[in-house]
This record gives structure tokens, sequence and C-alpha cells, in this order.
């Protein structure tokens, strides 16, 4: 699943083509797309919206119109691209791409913005405009992004001090902060040091600020190299991450080692999700 800095790619992606741009028509092909209205209402909403800010919120995009809030959601496949006209959407391949656009929305230009998504978990939300936009029903359990300035280690340390939990399990929670996927979460904890095994409830204060610190300067790296490309994950006309060649231990092969000590690094599961850690680097607390 994109996180925050693949995301953040693919909302600059959107700006950078879409800026004040107007719909003028949109047709979703698979109902359950649109999450909180009924597709023929969602898109006659649509129709003559301007794109006017692009927005994130950890894995959220908010696209802001003329009157309304577009929140979208790629979960694990979902990919926006933009084609030239609708025949170039007509020429595509109908088993490998056609079939998996689930939205169009054709442009005043001529051009056209699809979804795609091979999976079909992605969701789309449509809402009145609204200033004080995270607080839309689609955010209710989300918290503040890992990137905002105003987040800081003491809310983190409130947040955990009750939960005993794994820290690694604590990250992926985006209610406690937003953004943070398993791939991330494996790097933020080799940087800073800590088991991914330790309890949040057992993290001092000054475990949460080197987390913090350690969050921001990962995923602020991970935006300029265009995020994390492992399996699928591509923006606009094929536009790949390139931050998969800075991992220290996420997805490492059997027998890897450590590129600090040398140790071996240990692969494992945390409640489902693999989980990649040096035992020397990363102490249990």
């Amino acid at each position: 699943m994109p996180e925050a800095p693949e995301v953040h790619n693919v909302l600059t992606y959107l700006k950078d083509q879409l800026q004040d741009a107007e719909i003028v028509k949109a047709t979703i092909t698979h109902p359950k797309l649109a999450a909180n209205l009924p597709v023929e209402e969602f898109c006659r909403d649509l129709e003559h919206q301007h794109f006017r800010e692009f927005k994130r919120l950890g894995k959220y995009l908010l696209l802001e119109l003329d009157d309304l809030d577009l929140v979208a959601h790629l979960r694990m496949e979902g990919k926006f691209l933009i084609l030239d006209s609708m025949a170039d959407v007509e020429t595509l391949d109908p088993l490998k791409d056609r079939k998996h656009i689930h939205a169009l929305f054709e442009l005043s230009d001529g051009r056209v913005l699809c979804y795609k998504d091979t999976r079909k978990f992605g969701r789309m939300y449509l809402y009145p405009k609204t200033e004080n936009w995270q607080s839309l029903p689609v955010f209710k359990n989300v918290g503040k992004d890992a990137l905002d300035p105003t987040l800081t280690e003491t809310e983190l340390y409130e947040k955990a001090r009750k939960r005993k939990i794994p820290v690694k399990t604590f990250l992926l929670d985006q209610k406690a902060m937003a953004g943070i996927g398993n791939i991330y979460a494996d790097e933020i904890l080799y940087r800073a040091g800590i088991s991914p095994l330790t309890l949040a409830n057992a993290l001092d204060l000054a475990d949460w600020k080197r987390i913090l610190d350690e969050t921001r300067s990962i995923l602020n790296q991970a935006i300029e190299m265009g995020g994390t490309t492992i399996r699928s994950f591509t923006y606009g006309d094929g536009h790949a991450g390139s931050f998969q060649n800075k991992l220290a231990v996420h997805g490492k092969e059997d027998g890897a080692k450590c590129p600090h000590c040398n140790q071996t690094l240990v692969q494992t599961r945390i409640n489902g999700r693999s989980t990649w850690y040096c035992p020397d680097c990363q102490k249990e607390k």
C-alpha cells in the first residue's frame, strides 16, 4: 500500500497536471469506489468543478474543488494517470489496462484523468467544501500527519503510554500518527535503534523524540526520491520511486547483514506484518 511519500508524489503529479482544470464529465464503473454517495449523484456533482488545491493527510489525497472536497484513498493498487483524449483511453489494452479503469474524469481541454485499480480496494469520498477539512467524516480515525510540524514527541508518548502493543504495531496505527506503513516503520525503528518488539508503553520521551526525528528524516528523503517501488507502485506515466535502494532492513533476503554492525538481520511477523530488524542495533526495551 502506498505510504505518505508515495501519496505525496502522486499529489505533486496531480497538482502539476490538474491545477485549475475543469471536469466536464465524470464516469464511475465500480459502484463501491464512490464510498459515501450514489454513483449518479457523485458523478453529477463533479461536473463543471475545477481542481483548486491539492492536500494530503497520511495516505489520503484531498483534491479541493470549487464547491467540493474530493478525497481519495488508493489502498493497495490504486493509480491515477492522465491521457490526452478519450480516444487514447479506447486504445488501451482491454485486458491489461482498460478493464481496470474504474473512473474517468473528462476535462474541458480534452484530457482524461483515469483512476486504475486492479484490486478495486480504493475509495473516493465527496463532501461540501469546508475550511476545516481535517474534520471531514472520512478522517474521523486519522491522527496528525507524520510530517505535521505541530506533532510532538510528547503527543506520541501520551498516546502510547497506555498501549501495551509492539511499537511497530503502534506506528502502523493511523489514528496515532498518519502516513506510516510497513516499509517505513521498519526503517524508522532501525534508525532509531529500537526493537519493533518493544512495547509502545515501555518507551520514554527520549525514545519518542528519536522516533519522530527519524520519521521526518526518512519520509522527507523518500519524498525527494519519488517514494519506494518494491512491487508495483508507479504514478502518472510510469514514474517509479527509488528509495528502495536506500532501505537498510526492510525486505532483505535471508542471511542479509546489518549495514552497521554486520549482524544477521531477523525476519519475523508482528501482528501479521512481515518485519525486519537487527537484533544487536535494536535491543528490546
